[in-house]
């Protein structure tokens, strides 16, 4: 995407318990056998930690794009073709309503018996095996981790920065979960891929203005040929790729002129999934 053509403000969050979490992670990763890390099906790709290679080290990696029910059929199906071209497996679930989650419990559970069986090669007793979940802000890792444990242990909601403190979770007798909160880059480098994290809401609202990141929004619609969305959610034909243009239009069409309004209501509906099925990233073209 070619964030100056959306002239957004630099968008940079870092928030002071993400950094605090990041220091007793280091210390937490030693005990850990499994990676479980989560996306968001609808940017798999502004969701990729940096650092989730090194924190992850030689430990099994398990990559989870949550929020599968937010994209169309077709890019799930364009998703899992490239990560198996990147020679990795990919868990496409809906931690709201368990969708892919008994899957996902299956691989954990194999991952758990080839370590204890390593384990007992080495004279060493079966234990229960302990994964983390690692994501950004906001992806879904909590309702996932609520999801395995089969009840509510971890406060969920729609916004980021909620899991603050790390913490160990029985999930069974065999298996350990380190939740953990949402984990975001020092800085962001790539504002365009910030401008999307801002849209799905996996960072902090601070960190931008909201009648921007609708105008981003409107754009990349366009540019997806996917505007007209816009027209049947409101009534109102999109019929250029300047998103300023678009609010303001609809915004004296059915908001009193108020552009705050409007933005917010272009991000709920969009977030919500009243605007439909959604991908904002695909998978990169091989060369």
């Amino acid at each position: 995407m070619d964030h100056d053509a959306l002239s957004t403000p630099k968008i940079q969050w870092y928030p002071g318990h993400i950094a605090r979490a990041e220091k007793t992670l280091k210390e937490q990763l030693k005990w850990v056998d499994v990676v479980l890390e989560v996306r968001d099906a609808r940017i798999p790709l502004a969701t990729a930690h940096p650092r989730m290679t090194e924190w992850a080290g030689q430990r099994p990696r398990v990559l989870i794009l949550n929020r599968v029910d937010m994209i169309p059929r077709a890019s799930r199906q364009a998703w899992r073709d490239w990560y198996q071209r990147q020679g990795q497996s990919l868990h496409l679930v809906n931690a709201r309503d368990g969708e892919g989650v008994g899957g996902l419990i299956q691989a954990m559970q194999g991952l758990g018996a080839q370590i204890n069986q390593k384990r007992s090669g080495r004279g060493l007793l079966p234990r229960p095996v302990r994964a983390v979940v690692l994501g950004f802000p906001n992806v879904g890792k909590s309702a996932l981790i609520n999801r395995l444990l089969g009840r509510r242990a971890t406060e969920s909601a729609r916004r980021a920065g909620v899991t603050r403190q790390l913490r160990w979770l029985r999930l069974s007798d065999h298996m350990e979960l380190l939740d953990t909160p949402g984990v975001l880059p020092a800085r962001l480098h790539d504002q365009g891929a910030a401008v999307r994290l801002a849209i799905c809401e996996d960072i902090g609202e601070a960190a931008y203005e909201n009648y921007a990141i609708a105008t981003a929004l409107v754009s990349l619609l366009h540019q997806s040929s996917s505007q007209a969305i816009l027209g049947d959610r409101y009534g109102l034909e999109c019929r250029s790729s300047d998103g300023e243009l678009y609010l303001e239009a609809l915004a004296n069409k059915s908001y009193q002129g108020d552009l705050e309004r409007t933005a917010c209501q272009v991000l709920n509906d969009f977030r919500r999934g009243n605007l439909g099925a959604i991908s904002l990233e695909m998978p990169p073209i091989s060369p």
